[in-house]
């Protein structure tokens, strides 16, 4: 159920880094180098897939953006949150 921006304005307390920008949840990651962003993305990769929802990311170098949202509820889910905290852990 994609949830109302009051509910996403409590999640994102407990979100650190995590903003809304283009109606979805956004985070923008920094390592030190490509190995570390790469090594990230693949840790990430594995609970991903465990929970079947795939974020939207783009890497450059040491720099990935991720942006979360459910396609087919039309927003952001409790899934998108769940996933942020995951991706929370591997930073």
């Amino acid at each position: 159920m994609k949830l109302s921006q009051t509910e996403i304005d409590n999640e994102l307390k407990n979100l650190p880094g995590w903003k809304i920008k283009n109606k979805k949840l956004h985070k923008e990651f920094l390592f030190e180098n490509f190995n570390q962003a790469f090594g990230f993305m693949t840790r990430a990769a594995m609970e991903i897939e465990k929970i079947n929802h795939h974020p939207e990311w783009f890497n450059v170098y040491n720099k990935i953006i991720i942006e979360l949202t459910t396609h087919d509820m039309g927003g952001i889910t409790k899934n998108d949150v769940n996933l942020a905290k995951i991706l929370n852990e591997f930073e």
